[in-house]
């Protein structure tokens, strides 16, 4: 196991609450999200991690948040990022699905159109 070194510092009041309350959204402990801060910081300039993926955070209302952990309490494996993810994956295919279909019927209307008017003279 790597070897481990404490950090420890005073940061203000308002910063410490913005902290907390991302590190609980992304259900990791402290540690573990000061590392995850930290080594965006170091590898990608803090826009980019590791293998492409870029970090999504948001903050919801404590009525969704408790509904949401509710929920994951009664699917054992499902972690929180998973849950989200694959509800934003379900949505966008059901977008571009839709998108896809609009797509050939949009290009059939203009198509019949042109015909129209070439018919015309």
């Amino acid at each position: 196991m790597e070897k481990r070194k404490n950090l420890c510092a005073m940061i203000p009041e308002e910063l410490h609450g913005r902290v907390k309350q991302e590190q609980e959204a992304l259900a990791l402990t402290l540690a573990q999200y000061v590392e995850m801060v930290l080594e965006e910081h170091f590898k990608k300039g803090g826009k980019e991690m590791e293998n492409g993926t870029r970090t999504l955070a948001f903050q919801v209302s404590e009525e969704l948040f408790g509904r949401v952990k509710g929920y994951l309490a009664k699917h054992p494996g499902l972690s929180q990022r998973n849950f989200v993810i694959g509800l934003i994956t379900k949505e966008l295919e059901r977008y571009e699905a839709e998108m896809a279909e609009s797509a050939p019927k949009e290009a059939g209307e203009i198509q019949e159109g042109q015909e129209a008017d070439t018919d015309a003279s």
